[in-house]
């Protein structure tokens, strides 16, 4: 178990794994790697920067001179937006991506399945020990892609409600600042 703390034995895992998958499964390891940079990114803002937009959006409250005009509510409205679409950044492109890998995992398995035609086509026969890189090729990128669209899916909900209690955390405050 220790030697694949080895980053070479560690890189040599993974071009064996990644050849056994196929190039589709190259996609999907590149799209997971972005997908989860957007949902650390998103974890680094819940937990040091939320609360900094919050008071950051009181304080242009607190600093517009005129809270019952057209202007005020509307000024007030833009604020709770641009705070929203900041709480909410990245969300889209995670829901993308977690809808698209499994898409990939299905290429992979149509891709296997022709490889594993044709090696029965070269060679006329159905043995069992040529298709089975063909199998593998086709179930590898299956098994990635929705392994990697699970993970994200829990994140694209827990995402959401931060953004629900976020705006209602922020209504509440700049309508604390109008009484």
């Amino acid at each position: 178990m220790l030697e694949y703390f080895n980053p070479r034995t560690a890189y040599e895992s993974l071009q064996a794994f990644l050849a056994q998958g196929g190039p589709v499964l190259v996609a999907i390891m590149v799209l997971s790697f972005i997908m989860w940079g957007f949902i650390l990114e998103r974890i680094m803002f819940w937990t040091t920067a939320a609360d900094g937009v919050i008071r950051r959006t009181k304080r242009s409250w607190e600093a517009w001179p005129d809270h019952t005009s057209w202007y005020g509510h509307a000024y007030r409205e833009r604020l709770l937006s641009e705070a929203k679409q900041e709480a909410s950044r990245f969300n889209s492109v995670i829901k993308i991506l977690v809808a698209v890998t499994p898409l990939l995992g299905l290429l992979g398995t149509v891709t296997g399945m022709v490889f594993v035609f044709d090696i029965m086509a070269i060679t006329g026969s159905s043995n069992a020990r040529l298709m089975a890189s063909g199998i593998s090729r086709a179930t590898i990128p299956t098994m990635a892609g929705l392994f990697t669209s699970v993970s994200g899916v829990m994140f694209t909900y827990w995402f959401d409600q931060f953004v629900q209690r976020h705006q209602a955390k922020l209504h509440d405050e700049l309508d604390k600042g109008d009484l």
